[in-house]
């Protein structure tokens, strides 16, 4: 006599095949509009030039490198004059260039400020 929990049929004819989810579905190929086309390769696109910046532009961008740089020292709370020179007396060797830049425009904060001018310390 069999036991009520022994299956009849063994355990492979009862589960389902398992097939990938695409076999369900038709595959439907999409006709291609004109056909076969011999294209011809298309110059290759000359890459515009930067446009050029301004002494200014290319000032400020050489004191936001200092800024960035903390090699210096830390630069909230003083001015970049007061950076390079406490840097300088460390025997830090900052570059002369910003000192110059600073000393160039002494009178507008852009120059003489950091980028971190506008945050509380």
């Amino acid at each position: 006599m069999r036991s009520s929990l022994t299956p009849s049929r063994s355990d492979s004819d009862m589960t389902p095949k398992r097939g990938l989810i695409t076999d369900t579905f038709k595959v439907v190929k999409k006709a291609r509009r004109g056909g076969k086309r011999d294209k011809s390769p298309s110059p290759p696109v000359a890459e515009p030039e930067p446009p050029q910046l301004s002494e200014r532009e290319k000032d400020l961008q050489e004191l936001k490198k200092f800024d960035l740089d903390w090699k210096f020292g830390p630069c909230t709370g003083i001015s970049r004059l007061q950076r390079w020179e406490r840097a300088a007396l460390h025997g830090l060797n900052p570059p002369q260039e910003i000192k110059d830049i600073l000393l160039k425009e002494s009178t507008d904060p852009e120059y003489t400020q950091s980028l971190w001018r506008d945050y509380p310390l």
